[in-house]
């Protein structure tokens, strides 16, 4: 898609919106407008009496939609809104969340509803962003799930991301920064070695600065990955090396099912992880083959039976809508079979089909085609769940999402994990440690959220591993500027 703008500065939410309704069209700004077949688009200001003046248009090559304003001044919303209104007129499609294109609807909902108080801030966020009042209401019930959680957090609290970026192997949807062990095997001692170091320097930052740990979450990849012996002196370092007295969670993806042996999942229990998530996606086994997963529904109830065997009462599953081969039947199938099994947790996540995938070379534009059986699939999931007693706590976009819908943690009450809660509402500091970990830094006292990121990949990590230890003095550092403010 070729897209022109002129005169105003709103060039990465122009594109965004290009993005929404031509997902596998890349956005290409230009200078002129080739006026061919592909969907192009124009946004543009110009300056008139009282204001300035915003015209855009959309065409698809066949036909042009146009839509202008005069008289006004120039906004971000002034332009985004008019182009998002040519869309829905061109194409017929009116997304679910509308023109928002941003990871965390539920944090500008949580902004309106502060300003505005509840019942207005919902209605302007669902007339304003042209929200369905379905999706309002997912957002209203997150945003109430989360308050307890929200509320009680202190200034000094924080949590602790640690970063295990190996699977068995790698899913056909997968563009996460993770390496398949049978070419990363023999990364895997000296990175868990040099984990532990960054694991010490962060004890060190952080108990100088007196922060409060709250919750730990061990993520990947896939942490089951690891042996039992490694998992064991993993969680033996995080409790040597922090105050874990005010931390009653402790979270671990054991993720595929693959993975998941006795001795892990005791080592796990016995170094004091409280909750773990086992996550099928499906439990079609053809569905599974398609997406390149290497186990069976079968192995996904064993991996099950075992972690309750073991103690866990805690357990999440992941699921996601709109995988190849799968259709809304197939998946009320999964969905009422992870519900058998008495999941406390349930991520429904909609696929998005990222270029680093392998599945995005192998017919993606297709597979958005099935909008309309993906979003029945959520809206299944929705319904069911609800009547299930589970409550919606977290809810966080992509980019080219099936369908264009959301991922939503789903917890039955009392068992929701906070560290999802904090990570995707950014409401407290975050500290990464291990590969492609971001730490994400809040300041208490202004809103302010700093990023300090990690090397991406293993091999990175551990030749430039001296870089990483020196980043988490950045810690010290933004957190005093935070505390300079109070005085």
């Amino acid at each position: 898609m070729e897209l022109q703008l002129l005169n105003h500065p709103y060039r990465y939410e122009c594109e965004n919106l290009c993005r929404l309704f031509f997902p596998y069209s890349p956005v290409q700004v230009v200078e002129s407008l080739s006026g061919g077949k592909e969907p192009w688009a124009l946004a543009a200001v110009e300056e008139c009496s009282g204001g300035c003046r915003v015209l855009v248009r959309a065409s698809d090559g066949e036909r042009t939609v146009e839509k202008a304003g005069q008289g006004e001044a120039l906004t971000e919303y002034a332009v985004t809104n008019r182009l998002y209104a040519a869309f829905t007129e061109l194409t017929g499609q009116r997304p679910a969340w509308g023109m928002l294109t941003g990871i965390h609807p539920v944090k500008l909902l949580r902004q309106y509803a502060e300003e505005l108080g509840e019942e207005a801030g919902v209605e302007k966020f669902r007339s304003r962003c042209h929200v369905t009042e379905a999706r309002a209401s997912l957002a209203l019930r997150t945003l109430q799930a989360q308050r307890p959680v929200t509320s009680a957090l202190l200034e000094n609290d924080w949590s602790l991301y640690i970063s295990i970026p190996f699977c068995p192997t790698r899913c056909a949807y997968c563009s996460f920064i993770s390496q398949d062990v049978k070419q990363a095997k023999k990364l895997m001692e000296p990175y868990f070695a040099l984990l532990l170091e960054e694991l010490a320097k962060t004890a060190e930052v952080t108990k100088a600065l007196g922060l409060r740990l709250v919750s730990v979450y061990i993520g990947g990849g896939t942490p089951t990955t690891l042996s039992a012996q490694q998992l064991s002196r993993l969680c033996e370092a995080v409790h040597t090396l922090f105050d874990l007295s005010c931390c009653p969670e402790f979270t671990v993806e054991a993720g595929r099912p693959d993975t998941i042996t006795t001795e892990k999942l005791l080592a796990l229990k016995q170094g004091g992880a409280t909750r773990i998530s086992i996550n099928p996606q499906s439990l079609s086994d053809q569905v599974l083959e398609n997406i390149g997963r290497r186990h069976t529904a079968q192995d996904v109830l064993d991996a099950f039976a075992l972690a309750k065997q073991a103690g866990f009462e805690d357990i999440n599953c992941d699921l996601i809508v709109g995988l190849p081969g799968d259709s809304p039947a197939g998946f009320a199938n999964t969905l009422e079979g992870v519900l058998g099994l008495g999941a406390s947790n349930v991520t429904v996540h909609s696929l998005a089909l990222k270029r680093a995938a392998r599945i995005e070379a192998e017919g993606g534009t297709e597979l958005h085609r099935k909008q309309r059986e993906t979003a029945a699939m959520m809206d299944f999931s929705i319904r069911r769940l609800t009547e299930e007693g589970y409550v919606p706590y977290y809810l966080y976009r992509q980019t080219r999402m099936a369908g264009n819908l959301e991922n939503t943690g789903w917890a039955k009450p009392g068992s929701i994990c906070r560290y999802n809660i904090y990570t995707m509402d950014e409401c407290t500091s975050v500290i990464a440690c291990g590969a492609g970990g971001v730490t994400k830094l809040k300041d208490p006292y202004s809103g302010r959220l700093e990023r300090i990121f990690n090397f991406k990949y293993p091999h990175e990590y551990i030749s430039r591993h001296r870089e990483i230890l020196l980043r988490k003095d950045g810690v010290t550092q933004l957190y005093e500027q935070f505390r300079q403010r109070l005085y």
